[in-house]
């Protein structure tokens, strides 16, 4: 797929799409010869997907990519362009997830031009954290970047949903489409409380009432039961009557359609043209009429779900001036803060929908949640606020050694990269302390038990950062990765901040080998 001097994507099973492109191409022209011919309408809604198929598949079989020393060379079905590498400003990754049984990962290579812009490519792309092949075609168009072009930086910026570099419109479409919702269903409650009172108050119907005024009372008709209906789990149960009188069926409950049987003599209760009560000899059966505090409690659901994407937009919003592929902190303070928010709002829009301050109680209830609500939105603030990471400073009276005579503490901790002290990734945490050197294990203690030696001679510190997208999604938002030198091999450390620091400093203080095995040698030889 590439060399030294070019690089060529070319799509895959080709023959294949072009197949698929000709099968719908070949339906859409049977769905119209047919509805020129029928007039059924039916036709064009199988035309219309056997479309869409065909513009995809001649989509994925005409997708093309070259780069060359002169630049990039797009071709699509639609649509082609071209790009110097003099307008290149870098490339990086965007990292997608199917939301499927098993998360698989999808990864695309962008451009970022010089004048802000960026654009995706066709070729490569990957389905899969591993593919030699797309990390091949990767690697070979970054070499022809650095040669023929000049590269904002050596850096390879990797964008995941949790960045900083990905759009919010979706967030924030989705808060404005509940907040919505949420204001059309209180616009309801009114109505609702008023059908629920005249229900209520509703009594039968006088023998000389007309019929046109027999809605607003209640008219009790016999009825016998043919056979009953139960649905499976989650779904609603139906009643059928004999005669189809007077009605062919009623969707009740499934107790309901278990607890009554066929043959049974019922009477059933109608008011407003609908059904509103079915009563046996064995089981009665009332339909739920919803009140004021039912919608006004789906409302107040509604607004309090709009909070989260509002929480990732405000959370972008606040991370905007941060590199595109940083890790932005995670949203969830807010949504406790919310989820707390409805242990007290939900009872007091049940409860009381029109008059929420129409009494001392509630006004107290009132006052006391919104203080809660306030100081746990502060709380969120801060905890998904960010500090910039720094390595650590030295200690005042920090000298040489593992902490003779302190206990072994165990840090949550790990190297992302596999090395001989961290085979297979199998590290956990780090142990620092308690007279030995600094070590991976794959427990939190106690013991060293399988316990691998850090090289800390061998360790030297480039920087410490804040959490990027190719760090993985398994490195939680509020960690810091310590970027380090291994004898030339660039090796990540995570952990939180605090503990970090901590892991860093039994680094650079442990002593090197030779001189902890000479110390050895000589306590044993006393």
């Amino acid at each position: 797929m590439s060399d030294a001097r070019e690089v060529i994507c070319r799509p895959q099973w080709t023959r294949t799409w072009w197949c698929l492109a000709g099968l719908g191409a070949t339906a859409v022209l049977a769905a119209v010869a047919l509805w020129a011919s029928t007039g059924e309408p039916a036709w064009p809604a199988v035309g219309i997907p056997s479309a869409a198929a065909c513009l995809l598949s001649a989509h994925r079989a005409t997708a093309r990519l070259s780069a060359d020393a002169h630049g990039l060379h797009v071709r699509t079905l639609l649509r082609r362009w071209d790009v110097p590498w003099s307008d290149v400003a870098d490339l990086r990754v965007r990292l997608t997830h199917a939301p499927t049984s098993r998360p698989e990962e999808f990864r695309r290579v962008g451009v970022t031009l010089r004048d802000g812009s960026a654009r995706m490519l066709p070729r490569p792309w990957s389905r899969g954290a591993h593919d030699p092949e797309f990390d091949a075609a990767l690697e070979a168009l970054r070499a022809l970047h650095r040669r023929h072009g000049t590269p904002a930086s050596d850096h390879l910026p990797v964008l995941s949903p949790r960045t900083a570099g990905r759009g919010w419109a979706g967030s924030l479409a989705l808060c404005v489409l509940l907040s919505a919702a949420a204001g059309v269903t209180a616009w309801h409650a009114p109505d609702a409380e008023s059908t629920l009172r005249a229900w209520t108050s509703a009594r039968p119907c006088a023998a000389g009432t007309p019929a046109a005024e027999r809605a607003d009372c209640l008219t009790t008709v016999p009825a016998v039961i043919e056979r009953t209906d139960p649905r499976p789990p989650r779904k609603a149960g139906r009643l059928y009557f004999t005669g189809a009188r007077p009605l062919e069926r009623l969707v009740v409950s499934q107790e309901a359609a278990r607890a009554f049987r066929p043959g049974d003599r019922v009477r059933l209760t109608l008011w407003r043209g609908g059904v509103r009560k079915v009563a046996g000899d064995r089981y009665v059966w009332h339909d739920h009429i919803p009140g004021g505090g039912d919608v006004v409690v789906v409302a107040a659901g509604l607004a309090l779900a709009a909070g989260c994407p509002a929480a990732r937009v405000l959370l972008r919003l606040r991370g905007r001036h941060r590199p595109e592929d940083e890790v932005l902190p995670s949203a969830l303070p807010f949504a406790a803060a919310l989820a707390v928010t409805a242990l007290w709002l939900l009872p007091l829009a049940y409860l009381h929908p029109t008059a929420p301050l129409g009494s001392p109680a509630t006004i107290t209830w009132t006052t006391a949640g919104a203080l809660t609500t306030t100081a746990l939105l502060a709380w969120a603030w801060r905890a998904t606020g960010t500090r910039p990471p720094r390595a650590p400073a030295p200690a005042p009276g920090e000298r040489d050694g593992d902490g003779d005579g302190e206990d072994d503490v165990f840090v949550a901790a790990r190297f992302l990269e596999a090395t001989e002290y961290n085979p297979h990734h199998f590290g956990t945490h780090i142990v620092v302390g308690g007279g030995g050197p600094p070590a991976v294990v794959p427990h939190a203690g106690p013991g060293r038990y399988a316990a691998r030696r850090i090289p800390a001679d061998r360790l030297t510190l480039r920087e410490v950062r804040h959490v990027r997208g190719g760090d993985g999604d398994t490195v939680p938002a509020s960690w810091h990765i310590a970027d380090l030198d291994d004898a030339g091999t660039p090796v990540r450390l995570a952990a939180s901040p605090a503990d970090l620091t901590r892991v860093l400093r039994a680094l650079r203080t442990a002593p090197p080998r030779r001189e902890r095995d000479r110390g050895t040698a000589r306590a044993s030889g006393r």
